[in-house]
């Protein structure tokens, strides 16, 4: 099932593109690979897979440290929250 990012995946994974981005630019300039748009795609596109690999190994870490997580609550519950407090509904 999809879950959402973690703070941390989100963090780490924008720090891990940007970076991965650099170096991935750096070596196809050394390489001699002229500048253009192939070359802007394919920096980006390995930039993201690896910005997303280590998006997925931060949430599997986070995973195996806390615990899997709970499910979300429905609104269902909320309400029979309210009760037992006694809060009005809205």
């Amino acid at each position: 099932m999809f879950t959402l990012p973690s703070m941390w995946n989100l963090v780490i994974s924008s720090i891990v593109f940007f970076i991965a981005a650099w170096y991935l630019h750096r070596y196809l300039e050394d390489q001699g690979i002229p500048k253009g748009m192939t070359r802007g795609i394919l920096v980006f596109a390995l930039a993201s897979l690896v910005s997303w690999g280590s998006g997925e190994v931060v949430d599997w870490a986070q995973e195996k440290i806390e615990g899997p997580q709970p499910a979300a609550k429905t609104t269902d519950d909320l309400s029979k929250l309210l009760k037992q407090v006694g809060q009005p509904q809205p």
